[in-house]
């Protein structure tokens, strides 16, 4: 007697419902995703192997760009208020306690001290398109970040101070000079490089020294 032949159907998937899972997780990464924001002073910052990743909180910052003007930033919980009226009274500046309120809300600061009460009279959002300066560094007889520095231990005085500098790397020796000067004079001994990581070039002894070190963690395990 003849099998029976079952007739074939076509198999088919309803993706409905997998269109609206996929367009609902786009939807949410769209909507949750954070850009980082371009940077207000733009630095090439040369290559290093380091991997530590530069604190963030109670930050203050130097940046030197590559024309070797030097400006001064903190992070947002950073005591900028006191840093300003400690400047204030340091160089009797003659400053109003709307145009400190301004430095204390303002994203960096970049000129000398004869330009700081009409820089600070400015729109904060005027600030990065004003052409400053810089803070002045290279004359060893008016380095004016040694006082802003001095501002900026006692402001920190008690609490802990990451202190980065961040420079260009077409940026001159003088300035660098001039920025590590002012630490010193101030006993900030102690400050982070930000760097642009990059891989550990094969056949270097830090190469060689990591090879080692992972070698002896897989004998150890």
């Amino acid at each position: 007697m003849p099998k029976v032949k079952v007739p074939r159907k076509s198999t088919t998937i309803d993706m409905t419902a997998m269109c609206d899972v996929a367009f609902l997780l786009l939807s949410f990464f769209i909507l949750t995703t954070k850009f980082k924001p371009s940077e207000t002073l733009a630095v090439v910052t040369p290559s290093s192997v380091a991997n530590k990743v530069a604190e963030q909180k109670d930050m203050a910052m130097v940046t030197i760009d590559k024309d070797g003007k030097v400006f001064l930033s903190f992070s947002d919980d950073a005591p900028k208020q006191e840093v300003i009226e400690t400047v204030n009274s340091l160089r009797n500046l003659g400053l109003t306690d709307a145009e400190m309120k301004n430095f204390a809300k303002g994203p960096f600061v970049g000129v000398p001290f004869s330009q700081l009460k009409s820089y600070l009279q400015q729109p904060i959002d005027n600030w990065p398109k004003i052409s400053s300066p810089g803070i002045p560094v290279t004359d060893t007889a008016n380095n004016e970040m040694v006082d802003w520095m001095r501002a900026v231990a006692t402001a920190f005085q008690g609490t802990k101070m990451n202190l980065l500098l961040k420079g260009d790397n077409a940026s001159k020796y003088p300035t660098f000079k001039g920025v590590t000067d002012a630490f010193k004079k101030n006993d900030l001994m102690k400050f982070g490089m930000i760097t642009n990581p990059s891989g550990v070039p094969v056949g270097t002894d830090l190469y060689r020294d990591n090879l080692n070190r992972a070698a002896g963690q897989k004998v150890e395990e």
